[in-house]
């Protein structure tokens, strides 16, 4: 067993599938020779060549344009967004052609496009953002979030070997700050669409993904301590297609549920989790529905205002803390 950090999950999964499957290949802005704005792919282009490991233009639609016809054609392409902010100047291509493609055509489109989200790093309103509601609303494609060092190797492998058009959000703050002992031969993939019980508990299911699952889990330890609250964190994993099932199992067995994350909150998530539960277990519910978001505004890049907008630990205790009293 060897301790790996996020970052080094993910390159471990794209260098095995790249080594497993010959049809894989990268591409995207500055990935091979400076290897990557935070060197995910450094030393992948000594390894496999510029033929797999492909710098392009400044062009995220031509990045993607390009990985969906090489996914028509048999290969298996994985798309690196610089910032995951910047998957808005491919927009149009991802929602109309990639994820209408299959069902349109019977295209295969097996891509992945991959990027570094979120904030908690300073990087202001252009190198912050978790855009993953936008692309939420869209048949075709699978929205996947991991939160741990196993999770973001295991559901990169599933991502690039999956058939459907996968969307890869990778949180940037996480990169170097979580670390987990991986086996070092064993095939971890991660099947996308199925939740995982990150912490057990009975008085109160925490709903969370990516970045999120980590404060969720700061918070309940505190509860635990200071309110003897048994407080269970769920770990979604993928947005898209979304384990159900699992959010009501817990809220079943809590009668509570709170839910975190860390896009804004208008046309956030969080609303269509809130109406599956209030259709498939409403009965099961001891007291409202509660979020803890951002707030509807850009993200600031003074560090005091980027706290303020965003989710913090002691946001999520005080609303678990409402939720408790009921």
């Amino acid at each position: 067993m060897a301790e790996v950090t996020y970052l080094e999950a993910l390159r471990q999964g794209l260098w095995e599938e790249m080594k497993r499957d010959d049809r894989v290949f990268l591409l995207g802005e500055d990935i091979g020779a400076y290897g990557g704005a935070f060197k995910v792919t450094a030393g992948f282009l000594d390894e496999f060549g510029p033929q797999r490991v492909i710098d392009t233009p400044v062009s995220e639609t031509a990045v993607v344009g390009a990985a969906a016809g090489a996914a028509h054609m048999g290969l298996r392409p994985v798309a690196e967004m610089q910032f995951i902010d910047f998957i808005s100047c491919a927009y149009d291509i991802i929602t109309n052609y990639v994820a209408t493609a299959r069902y349109r055509a019977g295209l295969a489109t097996p891509i992945v496009v991959r990027g570094p989200s979120g904030g908690y790093v300073r990087g202001g309103p252009f190198h912050s953002q978790v855009p993953e509601a936008a692309f939420f609303h869209t048949p075709g494609l699978k929205l996947v979030c991991p939160a741990t060092a196993r999770d973001a190797k295991g559901l990169i492998k599933a991502a690039i070997r999956d058939d459907d058009p996968v969307i890869y959000f990778e949180h940037k703050f996480l990169y170097r700050r979580i670390k987990e002992e991986l086996p070092e031969n064993e095939d971890i993939v991660t099947p996308i669409g199925r939740a995982r019980i990150a912490r057990e508990g009975t008085d109160l299911t925490i709903v969370a993904w990516s970045a999120m699952v980590w404060k969720a889990l700061e918070a309940a330890e505190q509860l635990a301590r200071e309110d003897q609250a048994a407080i269970e964190v769920i770990d979604l994993r993928s947005l898209l297609p979304m384990d159900e099932a699992a959010i009501v199992a817990s809220v079943r067995k809590t009668n509570k549920l709170l839910i975190v994350h860390e896009d804004t909150r208008t046309g956030g998530i969080a609303g269509e989790i809130t109406a599956r539960v209030s259709e498939l277990a409403f009965q099961w519910l001891d007291g409202p529905i509660r979020r803890v978001t951002a707030h509807d505004t850009p993200l600031p890049y003074s560090p005091t205002l980027e706290d303020f907008v965003l989710p913090q630990t002691e946001d999520i205790k005080q609303a678990a803390r409402a939720l408790l009293a009921y």
